[in-house]
């Protein structure tokens, strides 16, 4: 009998324990829930949120005032058949971008390569290129508008020095976006470097040893050791330059109103034109989407063609 009951007594035990077991994992459950809450409504509230209205908004015609009309695609049709301002805008966007991407990957890599030794004085150069990281963009763009101002700017002013006389630089049609470029070119060079240094500094020695007794000279061991073993951080450098190239702003509205004309109209600046300055809300929405769907599409070809050149240590 009392083996008997001593079993009973075990058997008791463990649902006891089960069940404890059970309303412990139910309470952290909830716990889990409480303590992502917050998180999970800023992320309905003041993101998902505002997707879903500014996609809603994209298939209307609203300007504030009137009434909000239901025009389904219309305002995506307009822009692809009717504005040519988009057009140009668009074709702006991806020139700065073309000019801007290349530049930034050699000029990284290129700083990197260069402050990756340890010698003296080093740390000095590498805080003197990153600090206009921490810059705001308002204060680097007026600046540098001063600087490339036609008849005071510091540039024209050191050309009359040798009897050069400067062109207007930000006033020139084919010389505003080449200007943005240099502009954002120096303010970005930082973040990059850094990122790429941290790539080349965590590349095993022995694999240059080795090259080195194969014979390789540094260009090769450049090519075929140093490229490949930073070809992820390389990945995630084009992808991010990529996507903030397309969304550049705070330069072009400072330094240019996106003239001259439209020379320097690019996709977030003509969003922000057709929103807040002509209040057509609709318009301004569906182009933010363009843009979306052209940096997804941009991502998603990065994203697919990164297996044939991007190599992973085994």
């Amino acid at each position: 009998m009392s083996v008997l009951n001593a079993s009973q007594q075990v058997k008791s035990n463990g649902r006891t324990i089960v069940r404890s077991n059970r309303q412990l994992n139910r309470r952290e459950k909830w716990y889990g829930y409480a303590f992502t809450l917050p998180m999970l409504l800023g992320y309905v509230l003041f993101l998902l949120g505002p997707i879903i209205g500014s996609f809603a908004m994209s298939l209307t015609n609203w300007n504030l005032i009137s009434d909000l009309i239901f025009i389904g695609l219309a305002n995506y049709r307009m822009a692809f058949f009717e504005d040519p301002v988009f057009l140009e805008t668009l074709w702006n966007t991806l020139y700065f971008t073309l000019l801007f991407v290349p530049l930034n990957i050699m000029i990284t890599l290129a700083l990197a390569l260069l402050t990756q030794r340890a010698i003296p004085g080093i740390g000095f150069f590498r805080t003197a290129i990153f600090s206009p990281i921490v810059t705001s963009i308002v204060v680097w763009a007026i600046v540098w508008k001063y600087i490339f101002q036609t008849d005071n700017g510091l540039i024209n002013a050191t050309l009359k020095v040798f009897g050069i006389t400067g062109p207007s630089w930000l006033y020139n049609l084919e010389l505003a976006i080449p200007v943005i470029v240099t502009v954002t070119l120096l303010k970005s060079l930082g973040m990059n470097m850094a990122i790429f240094l941290a790539a080349l500094n965590g590349v095993p020695a022995m694999y240059y040893e080795a090259a080195r007794i194969d014979g390789a000279s540094r260009w090769r061991s450049f090519l075929h050791v140093t490229l490949p073993l930073i070809s992820p951080t390389m990945f995630l450098v084009v992808m991010i330059t990529l996507i903030n190239s397309m969304k550049v702003f705070g330069q072009i509205y400072i330094m240019t109103k996106g003239g001259p004309g439209t020379s320097t109209h690019v996709m977030v600046f003509y969003i922000y034109e057709q929103a807040f300055k002509f209040n057509e809300f609709g318009y301004g929405s569906a182009l933010s989407f363009i843009l979306f769907f052209i940096i997804l599409l941009l991502t998603l070809i990065q994203w697919y063609g990164r297996k044939r050149w991007v190599h992973y240590e085994e």
